[in-house]
């Protein structure tokens, strides 16, 4: 009875040690981001009194993507989630975080979003709803999102769609580096409608107090359409 009892005591305390030398051997976690990085890069700053404002409210997200693991695309109809491919936060805060980033670099100016800012100061409020950011590993980053631009304490608004694809090397780090390619991208877009928006406020205020000035009211009051942007 006791070579039995010792016998299974050997072959538990072998089975716990393979157990321990494989936990041991796993592959650690790598976790990417999202946001602007390049170390040779001067430090931009925003003007003290820049002309206007940005706030870059939470971004909505596919729930498919909405984890911290990456997500890729095996196939047309299949994903594979990535254990130990992992973003550093959710991919709602790395995605705001990399636009308002490019947005206050592009436009010269700061995110006040949560912050408080002076009374009467021209504010646009930029919401993005990202309906598909899709990872081809060695193929593409894609990201479709539709954004709005309103200028706060008018009724001006723009609302626009944007389809970015960006070609990717292969392996996980030119995926993420496609991405912010891609958000890069999504963030030109917007900058150029918040200074279509802001172009329409200044010739609203420059207007004289006449017909014009009541015709630059009405522009502000109404929603401005996508084919008015620059390009």
């Amino acid at each position: 009875m006791t070579t039995r009892v010792n016998g299974f005591a050997s072959v538990a305390a072998a089975a716990f040690a393979a157990l321990a030398l494989a936990a041991c051997s796993s592959p650690p976690a790598r976790f990417y981001t999202l946001s602007p990085a390049d170390a040779a890069a001067p430090v931009r700053t925003a003007p003290a009194s820049p002309p206007f404002l940005i706030e870059v409210p939470s971004v909505d997200v596919p729930e498919q993507v909405a984890r911290n693991q990456l997500v890729v695309q095996k196939n047309a109809a299949q994903v594979d989630v990535l254990e130990q491919e992992r973003w550093a936060s959710p991919p709602a805060d790395e995605i705001g975080r990399a636009l308002s980033d490019d947005l206050a670099a592009q436009l010269g100016t700061i995110d006040v979003v949560n912050s408080a800012y002076p009374p009467g100061a021209s504010v646009y409020r930029i919401s993005v709803n990202v309906q598909r950011f899709e990872s081809w590993p060695g193929k593409r980053a894609a990201v479709d999102a539709v954004w709005s631009v309103r200028a706060l304490g008018t009724q001006a608004v723009m609302t626009c769609r944007a389809s970015v694809a960006e070609p990717v090397a292969g392996g996980y780090d030119a995926l993420v580096v496609g991405h912010r390619r891609a958000l890069a991208e999504l963030a030109s877009q917007i900058a150029r409608g918040v200074e279509a928006m802001e172009a329409l406020r200044i010739r609203s205020v420059k207007a004289p107090a006449s017909g014009q000035s009541r015709a630059a009211e009405m522009s502000m009051a109404s929603t401005v359409p996508c084919l008015d942007l620059p390009r």
